[in-house]
C-alpha cells in the first residue's frame, strides 16, 4: 500500500483535510467579515441558550475551555457578547448575545449556509443528510469517550 493510499484510508487524516477545506471556503466567503467558524458556533450556541454558562458552552460547542475563554474575551471586545456572574455560582459567568451579536448572527448566517452548501455539494444530493447524521454520530460517540478516563495497557 502506498503512502497516498494509507492517507486515503485514514479517517483522522480525511476529517482533518475536510475541516481544512471547509475552513478555507469559510475564510474566502467571509473575506469582508471578521468572524471565525468557532465564533459563529458560539453565536449560534448562545442564541439558542441565552444565559448559558461558559462551562455549558464548552459542552455545547466542543471547544476546549481555554480556547473558549479566549474566544469569549475576543467576542466581548467586539461587543458581540455580554457576560455576567451567574446567580447560582459567583465564580461562573453566563453569556448572552448583545444587539450587535444578534445582528452578526443574522448577517453571517446566509454566508455560513452557503459554505455548508458548498461543502455538501461534493456529495450526491440524496446522501447529504445521511452524511451529516453519520458525522453527528461520530462526534457524539467520540465526545462521550473524551469524558472517560484513558486506560493504559
Amino acid at each position: 500500500m502506498t503512502e497516498s493510499d494509507r492517507l486515503k484510508g485514514s479517517a483522522l487524516h480525511l476529517l482533518h483535510r475536510a475541516g481544512q477545506c471547509a475552513g478555507d471556503i469559510f475564510q474566502t466567503e467571509m473575506a469582508s467579515g471578521d468572524l471565525t467558524p468557532r465564533q459563529f458556533a458560539v453565536l449560534v450556541a448562545v442564541s439558542q441558550n441565552e444565559g448559558l454558562s461558559q462551562t455549558s458552552l464548552v459542552r455545547k460547542t466542543g471547544i476546549d475551555r481555554s480556547t473558549l475563554a479566549d474566544i469569549v474575551r475576543r467576542m466581548l471586545r467586539k461587543n458581540l457578547l455580554q457576560r455576567r456572574r451567574t446567580k447560582d455560582d459567583a465564580r461562573a459567568y453566563s453569556v448572552k448575545l448583545t444587539d450587535e451579536g444578534w445582528a452578526a448572527l443574522r448577517t453571517y448566517e446566509p454566508t455560513v449556509n452557503r459554505v455548508d452548501e458548498t461543502v455538501l455539494s461534493a456529495l450526491p444530493e440524496d446522501s447529504r443528510q445521511r452524511f451529516l447524521e453519520e458525522l453527528a454520530l461520530i462526534v457524539a460517540a467520540l465526545s462521550s469517550q473524551e469524558q472517560r478516563p484513558t486506560q493504559s495497557n
